[in-house]
């Protein structure tokens, strides 16, 4: 069993790992004004060396990414998936306090009359190297499983397109509103193909912390006064993805915790939970014997 370290005690240095979070910030719902800086904490606190966010609104110019990244030296990429009309708009954001040499928006399929949907992408400038990262957020209604299969497709073409074998593992970041048994999540992992095709992504919780089995793990939880409102059931649909190990190590998942998964004075800093993993980010040499 891998135990999560934070910063100061962990085993590897900084170079050598990378810090990876994501979460769902529920748009600018609910006490939007009281949850902002929970959520500032909360990326100080862990100090992440990437940061993916859904729901994300923008209006003007000026996206939630943009309020959250303010004062704590975090470079933002917001990505629109929804013109809303009039200014508004919801999307992805990636934040990263290292800079961001490459980004764009990576159009996905979504069905007519639904929610639009797209991927944020940037790299990375780190000190372990370039590093590609996705961030995405998939159809939410449960019976809408065809529509999350097609867009996982797309966005495994996007990667394998934007992030070549030799280069450093790609990370995919997001709300995938898919539990890990479903046929879109199993996809991601290499268990089921579609349409003929197959990838593999390594599941940070579930290649860590998930084989105890002692946590569900659960991003959207009952528990959570503000997901309690849908009357869903709780699960995990919230993940950290890595197409790694590759033959140097690099993008080995070291650990991944549950986070941001506590109320402050009554005030929950979302609807969902995050999920934060650890990364091999330094090759090294080893025997594969």
């Amino acid at each position: 069993m891998r135990a999560f370290l934070p910063p100061r005690r962990c085993i590897l240095p900084a170079v050598e790992r990378l810090r990876a979070l994501t979460l769902n910030i529920w748009n600018r719902q609910g006490p939007w004004e009281r949850r902002l800086p929970l959520l500032r904490d909360a990326f100080t606190r862990l100090a992440p060396d990437v940061i993916g966010l859904q729901e994300v609104m923008a209006f003007g110019g000026r996206s939630q990414a943009d309020e959250l990244a303010d004062g704590l030296g975090l470079h933002a990429h917001y990505g629109v998936a929804w013109p809303m009309g009039g200014g508004l708009s919801m999307g992805n954001a990636i934040l990263s306090p290292h800079p961001l040499v490459e980004t764009d928006v990576l159009p996905l399929p979504a069905p007519d009359g639904f929610d639009p949907r797209s991927a944020a992408f940037a790299v990375l400038d780190a000190p372990c190297g370039r590093v590609p990262v996705f961030c995405t957020h998939l159809t939410f209604q449960p019976f809408m499983g065809h529509a999350r299969c097609a867009q996982v497709r797309a966005l495994a073409d996007h990667v394998a397109t934007r992030a070549p074998l030799d280069g450093f593992p790609p990370i995919l970041l997001g709300d995938f509103n898919a539990e890990p048994d479903s046929d879109e999540m199993r996809f991601l992992r290499g268990l089921t193909p579609l349409g003929g095709k197959s990838v593999y992504f390594a599941d940070c919780w579930d290649a860590t912390t998930g084989r105890t089995g002692a946590d569900p793990g659960f991003t959207y939880d009952r528990r959570n006064v503000y997901a309690l409102r849908s009357r869903e059931p709780s699960r995990r649909i919230d993940y950290v993805y890595v197409r790694g190990p590759d033959r140097a190590l690099r993008g080995e998942p070291l650990a991944c915790r549950v986070v941001v998964d506590e109320a402050i004075d009554g005030v929950w800093p979302s609807d969902h939970f995050g999920v934060l993993a650890e990364i091999q980010a330094a090759a090294r040499p080893h025997d594969p014997y």
